[in-house]
């Protein structure tokens, strides 16, 4: 297995062209739970341009009737990104101050369960949620500020890299 690089600024380029539209490509979650991430994976997508193609494990989507869970589920991309080891994007569970641009962020509101996907578009002060911005669909938005979300818990995933075979 080889690793390349995770094209950061394609997955933020991606992320600016859809905030505030649908690619016509992907199927809009808007109305079944929510599109954010299946917009996040389409921009991670953008800075791997690799796929996993193992059933019910993998990170794929090729319509809205064959596609992985991890598509467009928040905990299943969670799961997905910090335990591939097949091709595909990998990620880990950082803390605040290793987070890039093109880097992963998921919100717990009010339910158990993390329920909201956003991309790092923008970091200028690392420590602080008020100079992070993210983009994200559902609540569409692009270079929005972590802090103006009323989170009860938040956890950044950093892209280490991409596995290909």
């Amino acid at each position: 297995m080889n690793y390349k690089e995770y094209n950061r600024e394609n997955a933020i380029q991606y992320a600016k062209k859809w905030a505030y539209s649908r690619n016509p490509r992907y199927y809009n979650f808007d109305n079944i739970g929510g599109d954010c991430t299946s917009f996040v994976s389409q921009c991670i997508f953008a800075g791997s341009n690799t796929m996993n193609y193992t059933k019910n494990t993998g990170w794929y989507y090729n319509s809205i009737k064959d596609r992985s869970p991890s598509w467009s589920g928040v905990e299943y991309l969670h799961n997905f990104l910090i335990t591939n080891k097949g091709p595909g994007p990998r990620g880990k569970i950082v803390e605040i101050d290793k987070i890039e641009i093109g880097d992963i962020v998921q919100l717990k509101f009010e339910k158990s369960a993390f329920e909201h996907t956003l991309i790092v578009v923008n970091v200028e002060d690392i420590y602080d949620l008020n100079n992070i911005y993210t983009a994200s669909h559902t609540y569409d938005s692009y270079n929005r500020r972590i802090s103006t979300y009323k989170f009860e818990d938040i956890r950044f995933i950093h892209i280490d890299n991409i596995a290909i075979w």
